[in-house]
């Protein structure tokens, strides 16, 4: 014990020290859920990037908390009876962080550059016959078909469609952009960015808000603060005492097992603030062997349950975490788990006896655990038991999570830096759709990372998109979980809540399906 508090003691001297001569400043002391490493929200799908979008880019449409769109950049859209144009009119007012308006030539680049990765909009992308400008505020779709989800996709939460300006926009969406440069409420200051330590933010005072009230991430999103800077302090009983002490104002992802140290303190509110619990996932690579073989990937999941994994991540806290064994969101309409008997084995001898039956012959599996992301970590870690368990020939590689997201990209043999295993989590909004679904995608070389080709999965897809009714709808989302468990392109772990911390100082914390810092104040 002594020991660990005279590290803690090292970690904390590390720390910045408060701004105690800042005036009237008012500076937001953040620990985010992980390293920011990359600032492009198309080029990569971690939420850290995606939460430094939000502060920096905005929206044209946006979600409100009950999930339904509203104008954001927009002053609103007409659609033609004939449904086959949709025209967007801009707000006046709206301009860049450099100084520009916000153009409708702006909204087109973004558009096209984002619809190249967002897996909602590659599904609507064949009645999409072109977006193009009309004059500096209004541009419009042109559609082959009516397409009812358009805005939907637009103003989706999960891979949000952010403005950025046309010079910046053209760059290919397969290559990270440099330089972020938006229209939000926020401006990033690169200057202070140190990826592995330290993050900054500044409000930008030439944001125009929307008059409404916030409502999720719809409606005016005001800065109220003038500044956000992001510490990474991976270790948690560090970040906890610089919470309970003052050091930091906001932890977002507080490890369950510190949380009753945390509400003991009077100075430190502990409340659910994001709208959705958070879904684990294992993500096999199916370009490499072993887990280029099916049946492989499915004799691994015979051996998982659930369980082992909420509690290791949650705990045993009731309420505080559910398994659910299917790839849609439990509770919601599409949830089912038609065809998931193999999630529900929790077997190592039968998985070892699928595991000889499949043909695996002791090729190397390497499995990528980041140590500074506790969540994810712990669920990797049960996972690596598993496999050790199942006596398959493991190498387990810790890292922190940049790197994660930076090599998880590598479609290379595990020989030349590739992997075989990863994990990561997302929203239970996420996951409550097929075109929503990021793990559900299997197009081959476009799908998420581990890049599973089927055929059948993508004929689903569409078909939901093409269905009359929700009764048809819900069919073959039936279809698709069968299908999905049988393809096993990745393992559902379940679900679990995920609190987040700050100072009983900080004000304006709504509820939302995303972390973001508008509207929020400090005394």
């Amino acid at each position: 014990m002594h020991r660990r508090s005279l590290l803690q003691g090292a970690a904390l001297a590390a720390l910045p020290a408060p701004v105690l001569a800042q005036g009237t400043a008012k500076v937001l002391r953040v620990i985010p859920q992980a390293n920011l490493t990359s600032l492009d929200p198309v080029w990569t799908t971690a939420v850290v990037t995606r939460n430094h979008g939000f502060l920096v880019y905005d929206q044209l449409l946006a979600q409100d908390a009950k999930g339904e769109i509203r104008p954001q950049m927009v002053e609103g859209w007409v659609t033609e009876p004939d449904g086959l144009t949709v025209t967007f009119t801009l707000r006046t007012g709206l301009k860049f962080h450099d100084g520009e308006r916000v153009l409708a030539k702006d909204c087109v680049a973004s558009i096209n550059r984002w619809a190249r990765r967002d897996p909602f909009m590659q599904v609507l992308q064949p009645s999409v016959a072109a977006v193009e400008v009309m004059d500096d505020r209004r541009f419009r779709f042109r559609l082959r078909k009516p397409v009812p989800l358009l805005t939907m996709a637009l103003g989706q939460t999960q891979f949000p469609c952010f403005v950025m300006p046309e010079r910046i926009a053209a760059t290919d969406a397969f290559q990270q952009v440099r330089e972020a440069v938006g229209s939000g409420p926020f401006r990033f200051l690169p200057d202070e960015w140190n990826p592995g330590q330290r993050a900054v933010w500044a409000k930008f005072d030439g944001y125009e808000a929307r008059p409404e009230p916030v409502d999720g991430l719809a409606g005016g999103r005001v800065p109220r603060l003038d500044r956000v800077e992001w510490t990474v302090i991976s270790d948690p009983a560090t970040a906890a005492s610089a919470m309970t002490t003052g050091e930091q104002d906001y932890w977002e992802y507080p490890l369950h097992d510190l949380l009753p140290l945390l509400k003991r303190n009077r100075q430190v509110v502990v409340e659910q603030r994001l709208l959705d619990g958070f879904y684990g996932i294992c993500r096999f690579n199916c370009l490499q062997p072993p887990f280029d073989n099916p049946a492989i990937r499915r004799a691994v999941a015979m051996a998982v349950n659930q369980r082992d994994y909420l509690s290791a991540v949650a705990g045993n806290e009731p309420g505080g975490w559910e398994a659910c064994e299917g790839v849609f969101t439990c509770g919601t309409p599409l949830a089912n788990e038609v065809g998931s008997e193999v999630l529900k084995t929790h077997s190592i001898e039968r998985a070892k006896a699928a595991l000889a039956e499949a043909g695996y012959k002791g090729e190397k599996v390497v499995l990528v655990a980041p140590g500074d992301y506790p969540q994810i970590n712990a669920l990797s870690l049960v996972t690596a038991d598993i496999l050790r368990r199942l006596g398959m020939n493991l190498e387990l590689v810790s890292t922190d999570w940049g790197t994660l997201v930076q090599r998880r990209t590598s479609k290379e043999p595990v020989e030349r830096g590739g992997w075989s295993i990863i994990h990561t989590t997302s929203s239970g909004q996420s996951l409550t759709l097929p075109v929503y679904h990021l793990f559900l995608r299997a197009n081959g070389p476009q799908a998420w990372f581990g890049w599973p080709e089927d055929a059948e999965i993508e004929r689903l897809r569409q078909a939901w998109v093409d269905a009359p009714d929700p009764a048809e709808g819900r069919r073959v989302a039936e279809a698709l979980n069968r299908r999905a468990m049988e393809v096993m392109a990745y393992i559902p772990l379940g679900f679990y809540w995920q609190p987040s911390a700050w100072r009983r100082n900080i004000t304006g914390a709504f509820r939302t399906p995303a972390t973001v810092f508008w509207n929020m104040s400090k005394a």
